[in-house]
């Protein structure tokens, strides 16, 4: 008797266990037939899911905690039919014909070949439907038509940012920039829905085992981003340039403020691009020879060196004589007796070439690579690249003069925009960076600058440089960027396109030009750096078609931040 209760349970459970096993078997056997049509119905008998992806935001500067989609998952509506379906009601397919060509604009010869394919269950006929369209279908009594949704990727703004925010493939992997760079991350993890024609299938069935994809924020701000790309759309009617680019970001930490990117395309519709070139960001993923904007990296060498000082000065002839080789200044100018500063001011090649006669090629090489032009930056877009610029390797004297101006090396946009930010940012060497936040199960994750210890170059030569450049501005060159008020480091550029860059098998240069002008404001004490960056527009030089679309853009940070001017207005 003292085992009584544990008999009780045993038989409690054998009950149960019995009961359990009758009603699978009413389930499998007797109810077979109407369970195996149900699990058929599903669609699938094994298909893939997974968490929604992230979405991806941008910042708007002018409202705290304020927020903009740039990329979100969106239901969409699609109408498609089943000829298997249709062919049962043969009298109604004349109609369904024409209405179906009428309504999706559809050619009738395309929508009666789709019919015909009497095996099949499923034929697309449109997606991405309008309101009216899906309750049109909806409502229509005919065999073989339905309309169902979708989750699609969906770019609200459209253009906005493309190239930075890339887009979901057709394979749904995540195509160039963050997109592409943070694919894992959006797209969260994967799970599997069972649909095995028994009860167990069932049941597994209803465990759906996946996590939400995380969300991004970028760094971006909104509204300097539209105005960046404002900008070069109206210079872009101006100037008639083949492309062209501008970086705005913050010198000290690598934060990305803007990235624009002319021409655009619009990822919502990326399968129309005929020309995949469109996708990629040239900020990152073309090299060019950057030209006289690299005569600061020159100079800060020698300064840091202590090879030279602003003061320093030396004799242009108009030409030097290198191997063979014939060096001129911009217009055939001879200068005559010139400090350091006016070579910057005046942007003077054979200047250039005899300040890195000081530092020595050898050193030279060194700096180049303590200012980061040969290793990728790290930003956090899909698809960089960087140049080892093997004629600069090859040890000939001519590549050295010509590199000293920025003939001969290449580099990519971030890549300059991260050397003059060591200039800017007292010699420290930073990681560009574009996403500020990664959110996950209401989880926030900050990014974090990333900034080397050592430095590139001393704080002094740094100091000395800034001074240099602002002379470019207010004496030189680079007058058209002034702003009233505000000292303004910067320096123009327009080097030459060499012919290989454009695939054809020549040395030398073409008569295409690359302008560009790069600048630090307020200069002793920099918020923000920006670089435009013109591929072969209708201007002789930078001082006229780059330096004037930073005044722009420079102006109207100043004013949307509401930075104080450093000086007073003469």
């Amino acid at each position: 008797m003292k085992h009584w209760r544990i008999n009780l349970v045993l038989v409690f459970f054998s009950l149960l266990g019995i009961a359990i096993l009758a009603k699978l078997f009413f389930i499998q056997i007797i109810e077979n037939g109407y369970w195996t049509a149900w699990a058929q119905g599903q669609q699938k008998v094994f298909s893939q899911i997974q968490g929604n992806r992230g979405d991806i935001f941008i910042e708007d500067s002018s409202s705290i905690n304020n927020y903009f989609p740039l990329a979100i998952n969106k239901e969409w509506e699609f109408v498609y039919i089943s000829p298997r379906e249709i062919a049962n009601s043969p009298e109604k397919i004349p109609e369904l014909v024409e209405i179906l060509s009428q309504m999706l604009n559809l050619e009738k010869d395309i929508v009666e070949e789709r019919v015909q394919r009497m095996d099949s269950d499923f034929e697309m006929m449109k997606n991405k439907l309008t309101k009216d369209e899906a309750d049109f279908f909806k409502n229509l009594d005919l065999p073989g038509i339905y309309v169902k949704s979708e989750p699609v990727r969906y770019y609200p703004r459209e253009s906005f940012a493309a190239q930075v925010v890339g887009f979901l493939g057709g394979e749904m992997t995540g195509q160039y920039g963050i997109e592409g760079y943070y694919d894992e991350e959006l797209k969260g993890e994967e799970g599997f829905q069972m649909g095995e024609r028994s009860v167990w299938g069932l049941l597994r069935m209803l465990k759906k085992t996946y996590q939400e994809g995380s969300d991004i924020v970028l760094t971006l701000d909104y509204n300097i981003q539209f105005m960046a790309e404002k900008l070069l759309k109206e210079a872009g009617e101006k100037l008639s340039f083949e492309g062209a680019q501008i970086i705005v970001g913050d010198p000290h930490t690598g934060k990305i403020i803007a990235i624009a990117e002319y021409p655009d395309f619009d990822p919502n519709q990326y399968a129309k691009e005929l020309d995949a070139e469109i996708f990629q960001n040239s900020v990152i993923q073309k090299i060019f020879e950057p030209g006289s904007v690299f005569k600061p990296i020159t100079m800060a060498m020698a300064l840091d060196m202590q090879k030279v000082t602003p003061q320093t000065k030396y004799v242009d002839t108009g030409s030097l004589k290198i191997g063979g080789h014939t060096i001129q200044n911009f217009a055939r100018r001879v200068w005559g007796e010139r400090t350091m500063t006016e070579v910057l001011e005046r942007s003077i090649n054979t200047g250039a070439v005899f300040v890195e006669s000081q530092v020595g090629h050898q050193n030279f090489l060194k700096y180049v690579e303590k200012f980061g032009f040969f290793d990728k930056t790290g930003i956090d877009l899909q698809g960089e690249i960087a140049s080892d610029s093997p004629n600069l390797r090859s040890g000939r004297d001519i590549n050295f003069a010509t590199a000293s101006f920025g003939q001969g090396i290449e580099i990519t946009p971030i890549q300059l925009f991260r050397g003059i930010s060591v200039i800017a940012n007292g010699g420290k060497l930073v990681k560009p960076y574009l996403v500020s936040k990664i959110i996950n199960d209401k989880k926030i994750v900050d990014i974090k600058p990333e900034v080397e210890n050592d430095s590139v170059i001393s704080q002094q030569a740094a100091n000395q440089l800034t001074t240099m450049m602002v002379n470019v501005v207010e004496k030189g060159y680079g007058k058209e960027a002034r702003i009233p008020g505000y000292y303004i480091a910067g320096k123009t550029g327009t080097a030459q396109v060499p012919w290989s860059a454009m695939g054809i098998d020549r040395a030398g240069y073409s008569e295409k030009t690359i302008q560009s002008f790069v600048g630090f404001v307020p200069a002793f004490n920099p918020r923000f750096l920006i670089l435009v960056k013109l591929d072969n527009p209708q201007a002789e030089t930078a001082e006229y078609s780059a330096a004037p679309i930073f005044k722009d853009l420079a102006k109207y940070i100043i004013d949307l931040w509401q930075i104080p001017p450093d000086h007073e207005i003469e």
